[in-house]
C-alpha cells in the first residue's frame, strides 16, 4: 500500500472551495460526469469518473478546512468502495487557499493511475473554484 501527495494553491477563499468538495454540482465541475453526496460523517461519496463508479463516505467533515473520505471503485478488487483515504485539507494562504490532498492506503498497482487522475484534476478544481468553466472532462486513467 502506498500514499499520494500533492498540493495546489487556488485563488479563491476556503469556504468556497470547500463547496467543491461537498456538493453534487461543485463535484461534477472539477470530477466526474455524475455525483451524489451526502456530504456528513457517515454520509456516502459517490462520484462516477471516466466510467469508474467511485464510492466510500465521508469520514470527516470540517467546514471549511477539510473533508475526508473513504475511495475505491466498484469492480476493482485491488481497490474496492470504501478501502482508501482521501484527504483535502484547506488552508487560508494569501488571498486564496492551499489545498492539500493526501491519498493514503492505495494498492501499488493504482498509485500511477491515481498519481496521474489527482494531476489532471486538481488543475480543474482550480479552474471551477475561481469561477471559470472547466469544461468536459475527457480524462481517462493511463
Amino acid at each position: 500500500m502506498g500514499e499520494f501527495s500533492t498540493s495546489i494553491e487556488i485563488d479563491a477563499a476556503p469556504e468556497v472551495v470547500f463547496e467543491y468538495l461537498v456538493t453534487d454540482a461543485g463535484m461534477t465541475a472539477w470530477m466526474g460526469q455524475w455525483a451524489q453526496l451526502d456530504a456528513r460523517p457517515g454520509g456516502s461519496f459517490a462520484v462516477n469518473i471516466a466510467g469508474y463508479p467511485i464510492r466510500g463516505e465521508y469520514l470527516e467533515v470540517d467546514r471549511p478546512h477539510r473533508v475526508v473520505v473513504s475511495w475505491g471503485a466498484v469492480g476493482n478488487p485491488d481497490l474496492p468502495p470504501g478501502t482508501s483515504i482521501v484527504e483535502f485539507s484547506l488552508t487560508p494562504a494569501g488571498s486564496g487557499t492551499r489545498v492539500d490532498l493526501t491519498h493514503k492506503a492505495l494498492p501499488d498497482v493504482d498509485m500511477p493511475g491515481h498519481a496521474d487522475g489527482w494531476a489532471h484534476f486538481l488543475p480543474r478544481l482550480k479552474i471551477a473554484a475561481t469561477g471559470g468553466d472547466a469544461g468536459s472532462d475527457t480524462w481517462t486513467p493511463t
